[in-house]
C-alpha cells in the first residue's frame, strides 16, 4: 500500500556520492517488480538503480501476451506506474544487452555506448533477471521461414504479420500448427485462432498440459479445445518440418508416418534459462541450467543475485511469474538489510484462453502419502474437477479444474488448510450442489494474490482502512489482481463483503467507459432516447474513461443490444454496424474453417413440404452440409461470406427469414406435436409454439434465450430445460422459468400454474422484458433469477402482481417490439450499401478455393480435419459433383456402445 518516494525524498536523504549502485540485467516482469519493490521501501534513497533491457521497450506483461491479438498493443501491456522509469534514481537502458561480467572488478560490459569506459559499468550489487528463452528442439526445419517462437512482443508481432500475409496470399484460412501442448502452446493456438487461422496442437505426451493436469483433466481439456475449432494430436512426435516450393514452412512429418500441411508453425516446447553471463563468469549453474542461488536468492558471489526464471533455487528453475515476484521481494528486502528468504514456489496455473477454463494448483497429482482424490466428471457439460485432500478428507492439498474453474480463486488460498465447507460443494457448479463453499471465510493470512503476495486481510484492510470502495481502487492499493488477474473474482467477493459490512454500495460499473451497470445504462438510454453509441458514450460515459476512447469489446455489444431492444433500427445501420460481434456483423455463424452457417427460422419446428424442398435445394445448389438442430430447424454449413446474400435471397423468396442463430436473442421455441396428432396431448402445443416464436423473434436480450412448449406432462419438448418452459395441463398451461443448458445446466422453476393462453402470453411477455431490462451483461436467465431482488418470488410479484407498478410499461414495450419487427435478411437484401459488406476482399474470386479439403460424413460434405488431411482421407479440391466420392481412403466411422 506504499507509493514511490518523491524526488525530494529520494535525493535529499542520502548524498549522491554515498548512494550504492545496483545493476539489474534484464528488463522483464521480475526485473520491474524488483525495482518497484526496492524504490517503495528505500525511502532514504540509499540505492540508485540501472536496468539493462535487451528489448526496446519498458517491461510489459508477458502473461497477457495473447491479448496482443485482440486489439491491445505493446503500450497497453506496460507494467505498473510509468512514473517508476522517470524516478531520478532509476535509469532504464532499453535495447541494451549486457555482454560481459567481471566479478572481480564488479563491472558489466554492455553492447552499446560511446567509446571506451562508457561500455563498462561498475556496480556494488548485481541482480541477474535475464529470464529464459524459448527452447527449440533439434528438429530439422525449425529454421525455415514461417516458424516462430512465442516469448516476446516482437515474436507475436512477427507471427501476426506472417499470418496476415499468408491470408492475403492464399485468400483462404491460414493453416497453422503449434508444436507443444502445454500452457504456452495452447495460448499460441488461441492466438492463431484469433487471427483467423486454422490451428492444430501437436503434443508429444499423452495429454494436453501434462505438467499441470492429470489424464482425466487432459482429456476434458482436449474436448474443450476441439470445441474452439483447434485440432489436437497427442502422443505424436514431430520428426521434420519440410519446406514448400517457396522455401517457407509447408508441412510437418510425424514419427508415426503422418503428415500435416501448414503455412505457419509455432514452437512452444518449453523454455531454457538465459544463464550465459553466469557460465562465462564462472558462477555455478544447475544440472538443467539456471544460476544456482540460496534461499536468499544470492549466488556463491556475495555481490551477485539471481531472480526469476534464470534462478536455480532448490535444484530447479521455476517458469512462473509468481515465484519470480517472490524472489524479487526477497532481494529487495536483503539489499536494505533485511533477512527475508524465499517462501517456496506457488506453482498454481490458470489457462488464459477464451472459452476454456482450466486451473491447476498444489499437489495436483496426489503424490502426498495417503492423499485422497475427490473427482467429478461430466463429459457432456465439458467439466472435470478434482480435489486432492489429506487422508482425513479435511485439508486441501491441491486440485485440477477443467471446464469450470469458478472455485479456483477461493481454493488456492486454502492450500494446506481445512476447508470450511463440504469439499463436494467445490466440485459442482456454484449454486447447484446446495452446499456452502465458505467463500467469505478466508482467514486474514490466506494468500489471495500469489503473484504479488497479497493476503485476504490486506484486501479487507484496503476497504476498511484505506477507503477503497471498488475492485479497481483495491487493485491500486494492494496490487492484488494486477498481474495474471486470476484472483480478481475472489478480490471482488472480499471487497463486496467488506463494503456490505460497512453498509456501503458495491460498484457494478459495466467497464472502464461506463460507471453504470447494464441495467442502469438500459434505463438511462431508454429515458434519454439516445440512439447512437457516440451519443450514449458522450452522455453517460465514465468521467474517468481514457481520453479519446471509443468503447471496448464489453460495452459496444451491450449498447448495441440495448439499442436493438429499444427501437427498430437495423443492426447494420450506420454506427451500429461497428458495435456488433462477429456473428451479428454478418448475420450468420462463423465456423471453424472460416465459412458460415445459415439457419432459417422454422417457428415451433413447423415447416411445409414445399419449405423443406426449398431448403434442400438451396443446400444442394450451394453444396452445404445440413443438420437438424436441437431447436428443430435446419442448419446449413459451409457458406462463404460472399454467398450469404445469395442464399438469403433464395430462402426469403421461399418464405423464410433469419432464424437469429447468431444473436443474443430468441433462438427457438421447441415443441411437440401436441393434441393435433399425439394421443396423449391435452393442448395444441405446436400452434402456441409457432405464435410465441413469431412474437419474440428478433428480441435482443443480455444473452440468448430459448422456449419450449410441451403438449402434456410427458414433456417431449423438454420445456423445463429452457429459459421459459410451458407444459400443458387439463386446465391450461404451467409456466417454468430459468432453465439453461451449457456448462451449468439448470432445470426451470415453476412460476405459475393453469394459465389460460392470454394470461400465459402476457406473463411470458413481462418475464422476458423484465429480464431484458434488469439482467447483467451475458447473464442467462438462471443466474439472473438468483441475483434479482427477491429471487423467483420477487420476479413472480413483479410480473404477476405488478409490485413495482411497471407491468403496463413492460406490456407496452413488448407490443412495440412486435409491431416494429423486420426481418434482418430481407432488409439487408433491399439495401445495396449493406450488401457491400459481404465480400471477403474487393478482388476475391467468385469460385471456391481449390485447396480446401473435404470429406463426406454420413453422405454429406464437410471440411476435413487436420488429422484427416494428414492421413490422406480428404480430397483437396473444390466441391465435387454428387456422384463422385470425396472420401478417397481410410476406415469408416464406427460407434461402439
Amino acid at each position: 500500500m506504499s507509493e514511490h518516494p518523491t524526488q525530494a525524498e529520494s535525493t535529499t536523504t542520502t548524498p549522491d556520492d554515498a548512494r550504492r549502485h545496483l545493476v539489474v540485467v534484464g528488463g522483464g516482469m521480475v526485473a520491474q517488480r524488483l525495482v518497484e519493490a526496492l524504490r517503495d521501501r528505500d525511502g532514504a534513497g540509499t540505492w540508485r538503480i540501472s536496468v539493462f533491457a535487451e528489448e526496446p521497450r519498458p517491461p510489459y506483461d508477458r502473461v497477457a501476451l495473447t491479448s496482443y491479438f485482440s486489439g491491445r498493443d505493446a503500450e497497453d501491456l506496460a507494467l505498473g506506474d510509468p512514473a517508476l522509469w522517470e524516478d531520478p534514481l532509476v535509469t532504464l537502458h532499453r535495447g541494451v544487452a549486457v555482454t560481459g561480467l567481471d566479478r572481480e572488478a564488479r563491472t558489466v560490459t554492455t553492447s552499446t555506448g560511446r567509446a571506451g569506459a562508457d561500455r563498462t559499468i561498475p556496480y556494488d550489487e548485481l541482480v541477474l533477471a535475464t529470464g529464459s528463452g524459448a527452447f527449440v528442439p533439434p528438429i530439422p526445419g525449425t529454421d525455415l521461414p514461417g516458424v516462430f517462437v512465442y516469448r516476446t512482443v516482437d515474436d507475436v508481432a512477427a507471427l501476426r504479420g506472417w499470418v496476415e500475409e499468408q491470408g492475403r496470399r492464399w485468400n483462404r484460412p491460414v493453416r497453422g500448427a503449434v508444436i507443444g501442448g502445454g500452457l504456452l502452446g495452447l495460448e499460441a493456438a488461441g492466438a492463431m485462432q484469433a487471427l483467423g487461422a486454422q490451428s492444430t496442437v501437436v503434443q508429444f505426451g499423452t495429454h494436453l498440459m501434462s505438467a499441470q493436469v492429470d489424464l482425466g483433466g487432459g482429456e476434458a481439456l482436449r474436448r474443450l479445445i476441439n470445441q474452439l475449432g483447434v485440432a489436437v494430436r497427442v502422443s505424436t512426435a514431430t520428426t521434420r518440418l519440410r519446406p514448400n516450393r517457396r522455401g517457407t514452412v509447408g508441412g510437418l512429418e510425424f514419427a508415426d508416418g503422418g503428415r500435416l500441411d501448414v503455412d505457419v508453425v509455432v514452437v512452444a516446447t518449453g523454455i531454457t534459462p538465459r544463464d550465459e553471463l553466469a557460465r562465462t563468469s564462472g558462477l555455478a549453474v544447475g544440472a538443467r541450467g539456471g544460476v544456482v542461488v540460496d534461499e536468499s536468492c544470492r549466488t556463491a558471489d556475495p555481490h551477485v543475485w539471481a531472480v526469476g526464471e534464470v534462478a536455480c533455487i532448490g535444484g530447479s528453475c521455476i517458469g512462473l511469474v509468481a515465484p519470480g515476484y517472490a524472489m524479487a521481494e526477497v532481494v529487495a528486502d536483503r539489499l536494505l538489510g533485511g533477512q527475508a528468504v524465499f517462501p517456496g514456489a506457488d506453482t498454481a496455473t490458470k489457462l488464459k484462453l477464451a472459452g476454456v477454463d482450466v486451473a491447476s494448483f498444489g499437489d495436483a497429482f496426489a503424490q502426498t502419502p495417503g492423499a485422497l482424490e475427490l473427482v467429478h466428471s461430466d463429459p457432456v457439460a465439458g467439466v472435470y474437477t478434482k480435489l486432492v485432500l489429506s487422508d482425513d478428507a479435511r485439508t486441501l492439498l491441491g486440485g485440477v479444474l477443467v471446464g469450470d474453474a469458478s472455485a479456483y480463486a477461493t481454493l488456492r488460498p486454502m492450500l494446506g488448510r481445512e476447508l470450511s465447507g463440504d469439499p463436494s460443494a467445490y466440485l459442482l457448479p456454484e449454486g447447484v450442489s446446495g452446499l456452502s463453499r465458505g467463500d467469505g471465510d478466508l482467514p486474514d493470512d490466506a494468500t489471495v494474490c500469489s503473484c504479488n503476495n497479497v493476503s485476504a486481510g490486506t484486501v479487507r484492510g484496503a476497504v476498511t482502512e484505506h477507503g477503497c470502495t471498488d475492485v479497481a481502487s483495491a487493485k491500486v492499493c494492494t496490487r492484488a489482481g494486477t498481474s495474471c488477474g486470476s484472483c480478481l473474482p475472489l478480490v471482488k467477493k472480499l471487497v463486496g463483503a467488506e463494503l456490505a459490512k460497512a453498509g456501503l454500495d458495491v460498484s457494478t460499473a459495466l467497464c472502464e467507459h461506463f460507471a453504470l451497470s447494464r441495467r442502469q445504462l438500459f434505463d438511462a438510454v431508454r429515458i434519454t432516447g439516445l440512439r447512437t453509441f457516440s451519443d450514449v458514450l458522450g452522455r453517460h460515459g465514465h468521467d474517468q474513461a481514457p481520453v479519446g476512447s471509443r468503447g471496448c469489446d464489453i460495452c459496444k455489444p451491450v449498447v448495441a443490444s440495448i439499442l436493438s431492444s429499444l427501437d427498430d433500427g437495423h443492426v447494420l445501420d450506420g454506427e451500429r454496424a461497428t458495435l456488433q460481434d462477429t456473428n451479428d456483423h454478418v448475420m450468420a455463424n462463423l465456423q471453424k474453417d472460416g465459412t458460415y452457417s445459415v439457419v432459417p427460422r422454422m417457428p415451433g419446428g413447423e415447416v411445409t413440404p414445399e419449405g423443406l424442398i426449398a431448403v434442400g435445394q438451396v443446400a444442394k445448389d450451394f453444396d452445404l452440409y445440413t443438420k437438424i438442430t436441437g431447436g428443430q430447424r435446419v442448419d446449413m454449413f459451409g457458406a462463404r461470406l460472399e454467398q450469404l446474400p445469395l442464399i438469403w435471397r433464395r430462402l426469403v423468396d421461399a418464405g423464410f427469414e433469419s432464424g437469429h442463430a447468431y444473436g443474443k436473442s430468441l433462438r427457438t421455441v421447441k415443441s411437440c406435436v401436441g393434441s393435433t396428432w399425439c394421443r396423449f396431448g391435452v393442448q395444441d402445443s405446436t400452434s402456441l409454439a409457432v405464435a410465441l416464436e413469431l412474437r419474440y423473434r428478433g428480441l435482443r436480450a443480455p444473452h440468448k434465450f430459448k422456449l419450449g412448449v410441451s403438449g402434456c406432462a410427458r414433456e417431449c419438448a423438454e420445456a423445463r430445460a429452457k429459459d421459459v418452459g410451458i407444459i400443458a395441463t387439463d386446465q391450461g398451461w404451467n409456466v417454468y422459468v430459468g432453465g439453461n443448458g451449457g456448462f451449468t445446466p439448470r432445470h426451470a422453476q415453476l412460476l405459475a400454474e393453469d394459465l389460460d393462453t392470454e394470461t400465459l402470453v402476457r406473463t411470458v411477455d413481462r418475464f422476458l422484458m423484465y429480464y431484458i431490462r434488469t439482467g447483467d451483461r451475458l447473464q442467462r436467465t438462471a443466474p439472473w433469477i438468483e441475483e434479482v431482488e427477491g429471487g423467483l418470488g420477487g420476479v413472480r410479484e413483479v410480473i404477476m402482481e405488478d409490485s413495482l407498478g411497471i407491468a403496463a410499461e413492460l406490456d407496452a414495450a413488448m407490443a412495440a417490439h412486435v409491431d416494429r419487427y423486420e426481418d434482418e435478411w430481407r432488409a439487408t437484401l433491399d439495401d445495396p450499401e449493406k450488401l457491400q459488406r459481404f465480400a471477403s476482399f474487393v478482388n476475391a474470386p467468385t469460385e471456391p478455393d481449390p485447396s480446401l479439403a473435404y470429406v463426406t460424413e454420413r453422405g454429406q460434405r464437410r471440411p476435413a480435419t487436420a488429422e484427416e488431411r494428414a492421413a490422406g482421407l480428404a480430397v483437396a479440391s473444390s466441391p465435387t459433383p454428387a456422384d463422385e466420392p470425396m472420401l478417397v481412403a481410410g476406415p469408416t466411422l464406427e460407434v461402439r456402445a
